[in-house]
């Protein structure tokens, strides 16, 4: 790690603590808080890559890898009207889904670097965040896991409901995940223009030099 990489480091960290935070606050009926603030994980991971490469990004990833282990475990002591804030299958899910999702980003867009500007940012942002949804619903809530915790009570997520209750019938979970990976690919688009933004800034620093 160098001076360079702070920033990005930094950024990841607290992308990671404030989603953490406001995972716990709901927005609406199928979202919380923390879906809006966490896809700006990738975009920190997309700019270090770009920037310093991708063993710079892995670096970044590791970061926040283990800032949100130090988070889940903080939740873990913490209990609310309904138990931990975190449980072992949350804390689980969440690890897996951001260490593979992040580093499976790291490499498409290291793949993809040298074509058109957008689409290394944007096709490793789609996939990982894909990945990312998938992975995190399905390991934290899916009645088929249960054996991962017995003990925590799941029920209420596979509650059978319309899907974001209008679509076919599926567990509830379901619908959480729709909606998160939605809100994922919409910022993947915004995200487009800080990430051009800076970057085309970094070049001009660099040229200027």
């Amino acid at each position: 790690m160098t001076r360079a990489h702070i920033p990005g480091i930094l950024a990841m960290a607290a992308i990671v603590v404030a989603s953490n935070i406001l995972v716990q606050f709901l927005f609406g009926q199928w979202l919380t808080w923390g879906a809006f603030t966490y896809p700006f994980a990738f975009l920190v991971t997309d700019l270090m890559n770009r920037i310093y490469g991708a063993q710079a990004a892995r670096k970044v990833v590791l970061a926040g890898f283990i800032v949100g282990i130090i988070c889940s475990l903080i939740g873990t002591r913490i209990v609310g009207e309904f138990g931990p804030l975190v449980t072992l299958r949350i804390a689980l899910g969440s690890g897996l889904a951001f260490l593979l999702a992040q580093l499976l980003d790291v490499s498409i867009f290291s793949a993809l670097r040298e074509g058109r500007w957008w689409r290394a940012p944007l096709l490793s942002t789609l996939v990982g965040s894909s990945v990312d949804t998938a992975l995190f619903f399905t390991v934290a809530f899916s009645a088929s896991l249960v054996w991962l915790e017995p003990s925590n009570d799941v029920g209420w997520a596979n509650e059978v409901l319309p899907l974001l209750g209008t679509g076919p019938a599926a567990p509830l979970w379901m619908s959480l995940a729709l909606a998160d990976w939605m809100v994922k690919l919409s910022l993947a688009l915004i995200a487009l223009i800080p990430f051009r933004l800076i970057s085309e800034r970094f070049k001009a620093t660099q040229v200027s030099r």
